[in-house]
């Protein structure tokens, strides 16, 4: 008994003259707030990082889904109140409020989705800066359509969405210039019927790959035998034979280095989107799994020629965040 009494006045000591140790040691306490499902390809992503620290016993992991733009600051204040030492979710629609919450907890961390820079000193912001897979998928795409017509359906016409289209089309020209594209948005971040409604349009004059970055444009595809290209998620195994490939997001490296700095004391305002990126394995294309033998092996090496390339610096996907415009007649 003495000797335990001993060891527990000594572990108390050293946290005394160690800033930080006993916060490194214990779980930190992490929520989520997203607006959409869980299920939603973006916000899956993030569900899905932060599970799995929660797995390892990195964190204790509390999430809130579906949460309304009206109550996104009242849900951050609650978590923030409660105890929560880092929060992620998105501030895209709720910006002025996420930013002064984050004011009113500076202890509190809080990594969030959002067009606007880091706040000073505990607001950082990230994003899926998945362009370069996007471009890898489109250049596959490009090849796989035989009307020379493609059709892509996106959420809302935002930087986030825009960069990602205008890879893909970019990718799309290197393979084939013929291609003409028609872009439409639903304005809203989870209509799967909407988006499906959207694609079928496109279909109808057409379009033969459809570039879904929404679900519900897959569903499309599938019902009237066309191909899709996949965003964020890899859904190949449920549309074997419509899913031809898909640009991949991996939050992990961004999740994974705000937890690290979160629980050290030295979590800070930063810009997280380069941990978006290949180099730092926050995203990939997706194997070609079933239709790795119906793409050309010769454009197959050019994929893998880019990727390399993208890896090691010497080709820059261009980041175009204007929004992408129709160019079929």
């Amino acid at each position: 008994m003495q000797t335990r009494r001993r060891a527990v006045v000594m572990a108390a000591a050293l946290a005394a003259l160690v800033p930080g140790l006993s916060l490194a040691q214990a779980k930190l306490k992490v929520a989520g707030i997203y607006t959409v499902p869980f299920e939603q390809q973006w916000a899956g992503r993030l569900h899905a990082a932060l599970k799995a620290a929660e797995a390892r016993g990195d964190i204790e992991y509390k999430a809130s889904e579906n949460v309304s733009n009206a109550d996104y600051e009242r849900v951050m204040r609650e978590y923030a109140t409660g105890g929560s030492q880092l929060i992620v979710g998105e501030a895209f629609a709720v910006e002025a409020a996420a930013r002064k919450v984050a004011k009113d907890f500076p202890k509190t961390s809080f990594l969030m989705g959002s067009s606007g820079k880091p706040q000073a000193p505990n607001f950082s912001v990230f994003d899926n800066y998945i362009q370069e897979p996007a471009y890898l998928s489109g250049m596959v795409a490009g090849v796989m359509t035989k009307s020379n017509k493609i059709g892509l359906v996106g959420g809302f016409p935002i930087p986030e969405v825009n960069r990602l289209m205008n890879a893909f089309m970019a990718g799309v020209k290197e393979t084939n210039p013929k291609v003409e594209f028609s872009v439409s948005f639903i304005n809203s971040w989870f209509d799967p019927p909407k988006a499906k409604e959207a694609a079928f349009a496109m279909i109808e004059k057409g379009a033969d790959v459809m570039y879904a970055e929404r679900f519900g444009v897959s569903d499309a595809a599938k019902e009237k035998g066309k191909l899709a290209i996949g965003n964020v998620i890899n859904t190949q195994s449920q549309y074997p034979e419509t899913v031809i490939a898909s640009a991949l997001w991996h939050f992990e490296p961004s999740a994974d280095r705000a937890i690290k700095l979160a629980k050290e004391g030295k979590f800070a305002a930063e810009d997280y989107g380069i941990y978006s990126m290949m180099k730092h394995k926050g995203s990939s294309l997706a194997p070609m799994g079933t239709f790795e033998k119906k793409i050309p092996a010769d454009v197959l090496a050019k994929v893998k020629a880019k990727e390399k390339a993208i890896v090691t610096g010497s080709f820059t996907v261009v980041v175009d965040d204007t929004q992408p415009k129709s160019t079929a007649k």
